[in-house]
């Protein structure tokens, strides 16, 4: 388990010392953080809600994020996220939140561009995080939540106030994107013609 670029490109994580804790995989990751290239510029803020060893989260403060909140509701998950902050020498980017997703979310009091989900696919808290995250109103206007999940569940293509921009699979793994609809329209027609230009390669 690596960091994929940005400025701790290459540099090792803690892995997990059991199989309790998931991390993302490099493919996906790096996938995943390639979709997020225009929501990653200037001063952004990051939450990681489901954060397990670390790794998303302190991907998004490689590539420049300049806050991210490291929330989980084990103790033995921040134990080893605090471990690999520390490693990278990025504690003062770095805010760490014990308790359940929705207290935690409820914990945030500033904007945030970009909600990184992915919670243990048999829990189904996809939905009640998105539903969370809608009621607290933190979202910034345009900013994105990215959910990874089963491939084999498909996340509905609108959730209150969000519609789904992206939707992607990588073997077993699937990857979905929302936006507020206000902001999405320009996004998916953007996806739907880069989907139709890789089916004609």
């Amino acid at each position: 388990m690596r960091i994929n670029a940005g400025e701790l490109k290459g540099r090792r994580l803690l892995s997990p010392r059991n199989d309790r804790i998931r991390p993302t995989n490099d493919k996906v990751k790096e996938a995943m953080f390639s979709m997020l290239l225009p929501w990653m510029e200037g001063d952004f803020t990051v939450v990681d809600l489901f954060t397990g060893s670390g790794n998303l989260g302190i991907e998004a403060i490689s590539r420049g994020a300049k806050r991210v909140f490291f929330s989980d509701s084990s103790r033995e998950s921040l134990s080893l996220a605090r471990e690999n902050i520390s490693l990278c020498g990025v504690e003062d980017r770095a805010i760490l939140l014990n308790g359940d997703f929705k207290s935690n979310i409820k914990r945030i009091n500033e904007p945030v561009d970009i909600y990184l989900l992915d919670p243990p696919y048999a829990d189904g808290c996809i939905l009640p995080a998105l539903q969370a995250i809608e009621e607290k109103g933190n979202l910034r206007p345009g900013g994105v939540i990215v959910c990874e999940h089963s491939h084999k569940d498909r996340l509905p293509e609108e959730v209150g106030s969000f519609v789904a921009i992206k939707d992607r699979k990588y073997g077993a793994i699937g990857v979905t994107i929302y936006q507020q609809k206000a902001y999405a329209a320009s996004a998916v027609e953007n996806d739907t013609a880069k989907s139709r230009e890789e089916s004609d390669v």
